[in-house]
């Protein structure tokens, strides 16, 4: 339950434009993300598993459809679900952002019930996707995934999950 209380009280620090990691980038203030179609990110359309904040990680994508992609995450601690994620990358003005919702084990948001978190889009290049704090980088079978969080007093860190597709 600490785990699961540290990790609510990051990501709810989890500012619009956060200072670059190694593998993370932000979008300047006052800047317009790049153009894009959601069908860009069609290299991430699976089932992924693997490992991120030290155990057992979960992430499915759909295929593109009419402008969005569906995603779900599943994150584990000990054998036992710790949290989910509604995941929505969705085309909007011209370019592709990621929404994300999240969830207790027991189905209980932790967003207010009309917000959600927004990633917005810095680069996409062939097989990575640079949102505001998140990247998702393909490299091999592998997805790569680093997250900038902001730990309780106050320094960015970086997480990562290495997930490889499954079937």
């Amino acid at each position: 339950m600490r785990y699961l209380l540290l990790l609510l009280l990051s990501l709810s620090m989890l500012a619009p434009a956060l200072a670059q990691t190694t593998n993370t980038r932000r979008l300047p203030e006052g800047s317009a993300p790049p153009p894009a179609r959601v069908e860009e990110l069609a290299w991430l359309t699976g089932n992924w598993l693997g490992t991120g904040f030290g155990d057992l990680s979960e992430e499915t994508w759909q295929p593109p459809k009419g402008g969005s992609m569906l995603g779900l995450f599943r994150q584990h601690k000990d054998g036992k679900p710790m949290f989910y994620e509604f995941l929505l990358l969705l085309e909007t003005e011209g370019t592709v952002e990621l929404r994300l919702k999240h969830f207790n084990p027991d189905g209980t948001g932790w967003e207010e019930k009309d917000k959600y978190l927004t990633f917005r889009l810095v680069a996409l290049e062939p097989n990575a996707a640079y949102f505001s704090g998140l990247t998702y980088r393909l490299q091999g079978e592998n997805l790569e995934i680093f997250l900038a969080l902001k730990n309780n007093d106050g320094a960015l860190k970086e997480h990562s999950f290495l997930l490889k597709r499954t079937p």
